[in-house]
C-alpha cells in the first residue's frame, strides 16, 4: 500500500472511494447514462461559447483592419482563413486529446502526462481564469445586446446580468444533460440563422437593405495606416477570440454517454465544422457587400440586414444572438467543474470539488463558478468593455501548452504517422504561441496585466493546497498499513446548564462512548442573585436526580461560557493520563429552518472555543424537535 496514488489518497481523505469507471455501460448504469450527453446534446451544452463567438470574432477582425481604411478591410478573408486553419489544427489536436485522455481535463491532462506538474498547473490556471471570464463576458455581452435594443433597461444591467447567471446556474445544478435540453433550441435557431444569412447572401448581387447602418458614423480610420505584418498579427489575434470554447469538449469527456470518446470526438468535429463554415461564410459576405464597421451597429447586424432585409429575419437573428450570448456561459459550467474535479483528485484543490451530487453534477464546482462570476459582474458594473481585454489570453496559454504536450506525446508514442501529427501540433503551438504574445502585448495596458498576475498566483495556490494535503496524508499515514487496534482510556465531558430530556439523552450517549463521564456547568461568580439562584437550583436538582455522573462546577467571573469549559478540558488533559477527551455538546435542532433563529447558540459558542483552545474531540448531539 505504500505506493498509493494521489487519487487514492484523495479518496481516502474525503472519506470515500471514487467509484470505478466501468465505461458507463447502459445496462449497468441506466440512471447515470440519462444524466450524460449525446453528441447533439454536447453541441448544445458545450459549444455555446464557440458558436456565440461568431457574433464578435469577425467584428474584432474588421475593427483592427479598419485602421488601414477600405484597403485594410480587403484582408478580412485572408485573416479569417488563417484563423480557420488554426481552428482545423485545434480540432484535429483536441480530437486526439479526447482519445488519449478520456477522463477529460484537456490541456491540464496533456501537460500533466508529458510536460510536468508545473506546466499542467499553468494550463489548469489559464483554463480556470478563461472559464470564469467567459461567464462574465458572455452574460454582459448578451445583456448589452438586450439593452441596446431596449435602452430603458440600461441602468438595470447589473441585475439583468445576475438574473441570467442565476438562470444558467439553476439549470446546470439539474445536470449537464438537463442544460443541453434547455439550450438545444436556442443553439439550433442561432446556427440556422447564421447559415441562412450566408446562403441567402451568396446569391445576392447587392445588399437587400442598408437600413441598419443608416445614420451611423463610420468607424474607418480617417488617416489610414499601411497594412503591415503587425496590423495583420493584431487582426489575427483579435479574431482568435472566436476560437474560445474549442477546448471545452476535451475538458468534459466524462460528461458524455458511452462510447464517450467517440461521442466527444463527433461533437468536437461538428463544432469545428460549423464554426469554420460560419466564420469563412461571414468573412466572404463582408467582402461581397463591402461592409464597413459603424458605431453602434454590429457587423453581424449589418450582414443580417444585407442578406435578409430589415424585416422578420433581421430581428430573429438579433434575438437569437442576444439569447445565445447570454447563454454562452453554459460552456464554462460544462467544462470547469470537470476540470476542478481532476484538480481536486490530484490534491490541487479542496476535495469537495471532486464530489458528485444527483444527476452527476459537480455541484460545488458549479456554485464556485457562479459565485466568482457574480462577483466579477458586480465589480465590472455589467460593462462588457471592461472585461473583453482580459478575455481569450488564458485559453491561448492552454492551447499552446496542449499543443506542445501533444508533440511530446507523439514523440514518445511513435505510432503510425507520428511525424505528421507532431508537425501538425508543432505548427499549432507556433500559431497559438504567437497569438498569445500578440494578444497579451496589445491588451497589456487595458487589463491583461491582471491575467499575467493572476496566473502565477493561482498556480501558487494550487501548490500550497497540494503541500497541505501531502502533510495531512503523511500525518494520517495514508497509503501505509496502520498499527494494531488498541483500546484507549477515554473521557467524555458533557456541558449542561439545566436538567431536561436533552441532558438525559446526552449522558446516556456519553456513558456508551467513554470509560468515564463528567458533566460540567459554568458558574458565574459575579454578585448577581439570579446567577446564584440558578446555580443552587441546578446543584439541588442534580443531587435529587442522581444520574450516576458527577457534576463539576467551573467558576468564571466574566460571564463567559466557551472559554471556561475549554480551560477546564485543557487542565484535565494535562493532569490525567487520558488517551482521548471527547466533549459531547447536546443541543436542540428545530424541524423548521426559520425556528433556528430562536436558538440561543450555546452549542456553537462552546464548539468554537473548544476547537480554538483545546485538542479535545468535539461532537454535537442534536435532538430533532
Amino acid at each position: 500500500m505504500s505506493g498509493a496514488t494521489d487519487a487514492q489518497q484523495s479518496a481516502i481523505a474525503v472519506g470515500g472511494e471514487e467509484p470505478p469507471d466501468t465505461g458507463g455501460r447502459p445496462e449497468q448504469q441506466p440512471e447515470q447514462q440519462r444524466d450524460k450527453l449525446t453528441a447533439l446534446g454536447g453541441l448544445a451544452a458545450l459549444s455555446l461559447d464557440a458558436m456565440a463567438s461568431v457574433a464578435y470574432g469577425p467584428e474584432s477582425i474588421v475593427l483592427v483592419l479598419a485602421a488601414a481604411g477600405g484597403y485594410g478591410l480587403g484582408f478580412t478573408l485572408p485573416v479569417t482563413a488563417a484563423i480557420a486553419v488554426l481552428l482545423a489544427v485545434l480540432v484535429a489536436s483536441y480530437r486526439q486529446v479526447i482519445a488519449a485522455f478520456p477522463d477529460g481535463g484537456g490541456s491540464y491532462a496533456v501537460a500533466k502526462a508529458h510536460l510536468g506538474r508545473r506546466a499542467a498547473l499553468t494550463a489548469a490556471a489559464s483554463l480556470v481564469i478563461d472559464y470564469i471570464l467567459n461567464v462574465a463576458v458572455s452574460v454582459t455581452a448578451g445583456v448589452a445586446a438586450l439593452t441596446s435594443a431596449v435602452p430603458g433597461l440600461y441602468d438595470d444591467r447589473v441585475w439583468l446580468c445576475l438574473g441570467v447567471l442565476a438562470l444558467v446556474t439553476a439549470v446546470n445544478l439539474r445536470g449537464i444533460a438537463e442544460s443541453a435540453r434547455w439550450f438545444m433550441a436556442p443553439t439550433a435557431v442561432f446556427v440556422l440563422s447564421i447559415l441562412a444569412i450566408i446562403v441567402v447572401g451568396l446569391f445576392r448581387d447587392a445588399p437587400a437593405s442598408t437600413e441598419a447602418a443608416a445614420g451611423h458614423a463610420s468607424a474607418l480610420a480617417g488617416s489610414a495606416t499601411t497594412v503591415g505584418a503587425l496590423l495583420l498579427l493584431k487582426a489575427f489575434a483579435a479574431g482568435c477570440s472566436a476560437l474560445t470554447g474549442v477546448e471545452a469538449v476535451a475538458n468534459a469527456v466524462p460528461s458524455f454517454r458511452t462510447p464517450r470518446v467517440r461521442r466527444a470526438q463527433h461533437t468536437e468535429v461538428a463544432l469545428g465544422a460549423l464554426l469554420g463554415v460560419m466564420l469563412i461564410g461571414l468573412a466572404v459576405l463582408i467582402g461581397r457587400f463591402h461592409l464597413q464597421p459603424v458605431e453602434g451597429v454590429t457587423v453581424l447586424a449589418q450582414l443580417a440586414d444585407a442578406s435578409l432585409g430589415h424585416g422578420f429575419g433581421f430581428y430573429l437573428v438579433q434575438l437569437a444572438t442576444v439569447i445565445l450570448l447570454g447563454l454562452a456561459a453554459n460552456t464554462s459550467f460544462g467544462g470547469l467543474p470537470v476540470l476542478m474535479r481532476l484538480l481536486a483528485r490530484d490534491n490541487h484543490l479542496p476535495h469537495v470539488f471532486a464530489l458528485r451530487a444527483d444527476h452527476q453534477v459537480h455541484r460545488h464546482g458549479v456554485i464556485f463558478l457562479a459565485v466568482v462570476s457574480g462577483a466579477l459582474l458586480v465589480g465590472s458594473g455589467g460593462d462588457v468593455n471592461s472585461l473583453v481585454p482580459l478575455f481569450a489570453i488564458g485559453v491561448f496559454v492552454g492551447f499552446t501548452i496542449c499543443q506542445v504536450g501533444m508533440v511530446r506525446h507523439w514523440n514518445r508514442e511513435r505510432g503510425a504517422g507520428w511525424r505528421g501529427k507532431a508537425l501538425l501540433n508543432g505548427f499549432g503551438a507556433l500559431l497559438t504561441g504567437v497569438a498569445t504574445l500578440v494578444v497579451t502585448g496589445t491588451k497589456f495596458t487595458e487589463g491583461a496585466w491582471g491575467i499575467c498576475l493572476a496566473l502565477p498566483l493561482l498556480v501558487l495556490l494550487f501548490e500550497l493546497i497540494h503541500r497541505t494535503y501531502v502533510r495531512i496524508g503523511a500525518r494520517l499515514e495514508v497509503g501505509q498499513v496502520p498499527g494494531p487496534v488498541t483500546r484507549q482510556r477515554s473521557l467524555v465531558v458533557v456541558p449542561v446548564h439545566a436538567i431536561t430530556r436533552l441532558t438525559r439523552d446526552a449522558l446516556s450517549a456519553a456513558v456508551s462512548l467513554g470509560d468515564e463521564v463528567l458533566a460540567v456547568t459554568v458558574v458565574h461568580t459575579a454578585p448577581d442573585p439570579e446567577d446564584r439562584t440558578a446555580a443552587e437550583a441546578l446543584r439541588r436538582d442534580w443531587e435529587l436526580w442522581r444520574p450516576g455522573v458527577p457534576l463539576i462546577e467551573v467558576p468564571d467571573a466574566h460571564r463567559r461560557l466557551g472559554r471556561p469549559i475549554a480551560a477546564f478540558v485543557g487542565e484535565l488533559a494535562a493532569e490525567h493520563a487520558y488517551d482521548r477527551i471527547t466533549v459531547l455538546i447536546p443541543e436542540v435542532e428545530p424541524a423548521r429552518l426559520w425556528q433556528r433563529a430562536l436558538q440561543n447558540q450555546r452549542g456553537a459558542v462552546i464548539d468554537r472555543a473548544l476547537r480554538r483552545h483545546s485538542d479535545a474531540v468535539v461532537c454535537r448531539l442534536r435532538l430533532r424537535m
